[in-house]
This record gives structure tokens, C-alpha cells and sequence, in this order.
């Protein structure tokens, strides 16, 4: 998802987004959803989040997290 969609979908949620970074971003419209702020966390590709609007994002998010850190 876009950067601009995602500070819209941030708005709709009563979210200011700021100058915050997309992982910030979508962390605080976790929160305002109801869920978890996990995104971008998964190890090794584990997540049990099945029915996450961000899933398929975060995952390659966390993957690249984990290269960076080598």
C-alpha cells in the first residue's frame, strides 16, 4: 500500500500521520484498530495475524528487517 493510502486510511481512523515513517504509521493504525502494533516484528516469517490488513506487507517488511541485521 501506498504511502498516500495509507495516511487517507490514517485519517479515517482519527490518526494524524505526521512526518511519521510508514512502520510508525501503520503501528498506530494497528492500535486504533484494535489489534496488536506488530508490524514489521515477524521472525523468521511467523506471524498468526491470519486475517491482517497489513500481513503480506509486514512480512516482506520483517524479512528485510532481519537481512539488515546480519
Amino acid at each position: 500500500m501506498s504511502m498516500k493510502n495509507i495516511r487517507q486510511l490514517a485519517k479515517t481512523l482519527d490518526v494524524e500521520p505526521g512526518k511519521l515513517s510508514k512502520t510508525e504509521l501503520i503501528k498506530k493504525i494497528q492500535v486504533a484498530e484494535g489489534n496488536f502494533d506488530c508490524y514489521g516484528s515477524a521472525i523468521q516469517g511467523a506471524c498468526d495475524q491470519l486475517d491482517c490488513t497489513w500481513r503480506d506487507d509486514c512480512l516482506g517488511e520483517s524479512s528485510k528487517l532481519a537481512e539488515d541485521a546480519l
